[in-house]
């Protein structure tokens, strides 16, 4: 379920409401920097989609009327997600959006989850600052392979963070980091290698997080 935590609530949003005017919706996205907002109905509470700051300064130089209603231009009406959404449907409606839309249990509009603020969380995963290692291991996809690998670990060291990377249809491997603790050194980590590499377990890539801070 997507957390409500992550979703910036519509009363710290800017948005536009859907009679407003094109020269009245740009001087908004000018004032506030953003390339893009919300429409709303005049009640302020129904998602009509996005005005994109590049669409109109598009219509202006093609001498378009400014006096039409932003929903002339109006983009993204059906990319939205319910604040209940499972975070693999978010993954997929974000995709190619600065922001997306969420609704509450009414349908009605609550904020938007920004994909900065996804991509925030999503790199959390790797608990930087608890975090030593992270160990790309890659295996053939066999069931019980996550056990095992898990299992090779915890013998030395506890594990931090776990992501499976799945393979892409047709490939015969998975690759999957493991975050390994702080307290994890050089030593420990070669044992922990060796261990896995023994078991047919390859690590192709051993990533220490503090390099660059």
């Amino acid at each position: 379920m997507l957390l409500k935590s992550l979703v910036k609530p519509k009363e710290r949003l800017v948005t536009v409401q859907e009679n407003v005017t094109l020269e009245e919706a740009l001087k908004v996205l000018e004032d506030s920097g953003y390339r893009c907002v919300p429409i709303l109905d005049e009640t302020g509470t129904i998602f009509r989609g996005n005005i994109y700051k590049m669409h109109i300064y598009r219509h202006k130089s093609r001498g378009g009327d400014m006096q039409l209603p932003v929903t002339t231009l109006l983009k993204n009406a059906t990319k939205f997600i319910s604040v209940q959404a499972a975070f693999f449907n978010v993954f997929f409606s974000i995709k190619d959006l600065p922001y997306i839309a969420v609704l509450d249990t009414n349908n009605k509009f609550y904020g938007i989850l920004t994909h900065t603020r996804l991509m925030d969380m999503l790199s959390q995963s790797w608990n930087v600052n608890i975090g030593s290692y992270v160990l790309t291991v890659v295996s053939p996809g066999n069931r019980g392979d996550l056990a095992g690998i898990a299992k090779i670990i915890t013998k030395y060291t506890n594990i931090v963070s776990v992501i499976s990377l799945d393979a892409q249809e047709g490939e015969l491997v998975h690759r999957i980091m493991f975050t390994l603790p702080a307290d994890v050194d050089e030593d420990k980590l070669d044992r922990i290698v060796h261990a896995l590499e023994r078991k047919e377990f390859r690590v192709p890539e051993i990533e220490y997080l503090h390099n660059e801070l």
